[in-house]
């Protein structure tokens, strides 16, 4: 222990954890390159912002101070050691902003639980500063848009320190067929913190590999249909998906507007709740958040109590919980923990069927993806690298042993081919899909449910540059369809790999969902810290 680490363990006066985490053996880097190291000690491991902000108000630490841990620990762990390489791009700046957020505390006190607290975002997030935003495609290598996202607007003005932009699976994991999670042109292969030769999930790899891994406070991520939940789940941390509309879109690299939002991850749910509170607002650039108005309470965190389960009425979506023989025991025992901690469980209960949908969900995607990622390109002016999907597809086709080494991008192409929002099919499409959310809302409202609980996913697939991603499916198609709500929170593990329970529930009812599960993680205690395995010893 260097002097300096020494001198700060004995100013936070024993308040924040230690324990050594040591990876043994071999990762491997982004192009398969060897990278070896160990994580180490961290005295921030697991530390919650409630814990940052006392001993910040203590004056047993600083902003400038923690944000200077947080850039040693991505060195340690994600530059070198095990090697995550779940951050992008760190922020030239952070120190500076982290010191000028300590001044303000001294003189006028914190703007609220977000002030000096650093999170990475990803890089899909628009930031009007000297970092760039590229959604991990080197077609925007370089590409500074012409203002910050409202998501970091709202983060700047609660005083959080953005360290940086985390790593993501390239486009939002919308771009080819068997795509690898985690990978990206630009940032190349984020790894799993618990097993390093494992999946982290995406899209929001780099987000939920970073705040497991404890290389910051919280992260921010980005879902259309799995992309927080998903990472959250196989990384082991909590990830909520807002009801559509919550949080603006606006400045973020668009999927799909109807089911498209940013949201937290969070090692607890107190954490996320507090994250979630920073990035709500009405934005005129966004009018899907003016059904917002009214729909968020001045503070997530206040409703967090552990009897919430008591009295919850809970629908066992039962179609959803034969994963494998392994996965199974870990969610009946988390069904069994719901009960005894007092829910009402409506089991089973039947949702409407995903294949009802058909390819409609599919199509709608296609369709707002070409017009959604056209209008970036053209909001980025005439200085763009690329001006449209179709220049998007022809760069990667010239440089594509950079872009295209593992897998292709036959979904940008199948875009391009749409035509415009005013096509029949589209509107078709778009109707089925919105006919099928207002069934799923009826069933909900009928059984007067407060949560669907199901399994998020199962545990994380072994990484393979050949064949590409593979699962044992999910439960996220359900509220990314509707724009409803869904919180995953780790319930246990299956050799060491992190699982987790979803909860999801009717548009605006993040409150409801936060207390549910809060109450469950306070039960279960059930995330562990990852060990950064080379690889699953089973022996």
């Amino acid at each position: 222990m260097n002097r300096r680490m020494f001198l700060r363990r004995s100013a936070l006066g024993g308040t924040l954890s230690v324990v050594g985490m040591v990876a043994t053996g071999c990762a491997t880097g982004s192009r398969g390159e060897p990278a070896g190291g160990h994580a180490g000690s961290f005295d921030l491991e697991e530390v919650t912002v409630a814990r940052l902000q006392r001993a910040m108000a203590d004056s047993r630490i600083t902003a400038a101070g923690l944000t200077e841990s947080y850039l040693e620990r991505i060195a340690q762990v994600d530059r070198n050691g095990p090697r995550l390489n779940s951050v992008i791009e760190l922020n030239p700046d952070a120190v500076a902003i982290a010191g000028a957020l300590d001044q303000e505390r001294r003189a006028r006190g914190p703007r609220g639980p977000l002030h000096g607290i650093p999170i990475l975002i990803k890089d899909n997030l628009a930031t009007h500063d000297r970092m760039t935003t590229t959604a991990g495609s080197l077609a925007l290598e370089g590409s500074i848009p012409p203002r910050d996202s409202f998501v970091v607007e709202r983060l700047r003005a609660a005083g959080a320190v953005l360290l940086g932009k985390a790593n993501l699976s390239e486009w939002a994991n919308f771009r080819g067929s068997r795509s690898i999670s985690g990978w990206s042109g630009r940032g190349g292969l984020t790894r799993n913190p618990y097993v390093l030769d494992r999946s982290p999930s995406g899209s929001s790899s780099g987000s939920a590999a970073a705040v497991s891994a404890n290389l910051c406070a919280l992260a921010v991520g980005t879902e259309t249909n799995g992309s927080i939940v998903s990472p959250a789940s196989y990384c082991g941390v909590v990830g909520l998906k807002p009801t559509v509309g919550l949080v603006s879109r606006s400045g973020i690299i668009p999927i799909a507007a109807s089911q498209d939002t940013a949201g937290p991850l969070a090692r607890t749910v107190a954490d996320a709740a507090v994250l979630l509170g920073a990035m709500t607002g009405v934005d005129p650039r966004d009018e899907a958040t003016a059904a917002s108005v009214g729909r968020f309470p001045p503070d997530y965190t206040a409703g967090l109590e552990g009897n919430a389960l008591r009295g919850a009425r809970l629908g066992v979506a039962r179609d959803l919980f034969r994963l494998n023989r392994l996965v199974d025991p870990v969610m009946e025992s988390a069904i069994e923990t719901l009960q005894r901690a007092g829910a009402t469980l409506v089991d089973p209960f039947k949702l409407p069927s995903r294949q009802d949908l058909g390819g409609a969900s599919y199509q709608v995607m296609l369709y707002e993806f070409k017009a959604g990622l056209n209008a970036w390109f053209a909001g980025l002016g005439s200085n763009a690298p690329v001006k449209s999907m179709a220049e998007l597809i022809d760069f990667n086709t010239r440089d594509q042993e950079r872009e295209l080494p593992f897998f292709g991008q036959e979904i940008l192409i199948e875009a391009q081919a749409k035509g415009p929002l005013t096509d029949q099919d589209y509107l078709d499409a778009k109707a089925r899909c919105v006919q099928w959310s207002k069934e799923l809302d009826a069933v909900l409202a009928e059984n007067r449910l407060d949560a669907i609980v199901a399994p998020t996913n199962g545990p994380a697939h072994t990484l393979d540059l050949v064949v590409g991603d593979r699962g044992l499916g999910g439960s996220s198609t359900f509220a990314a369809v509707a724009g409803f709500p869904n919180i995953t929170v780790p319930c246990g593990d299956v050799f060491g790999l992190p699982v987790s329970l979803s909860f999801f529930g009717r548009a605006w009812t993040e409150p409801r969902l936060l207390a549910i599960a809060h109450a469950f993680e306070q039960v279960t205690r059930a995330r562990k810290p990852p060990r950064f395995l080379p690889t699953l010893s089973l022996a």
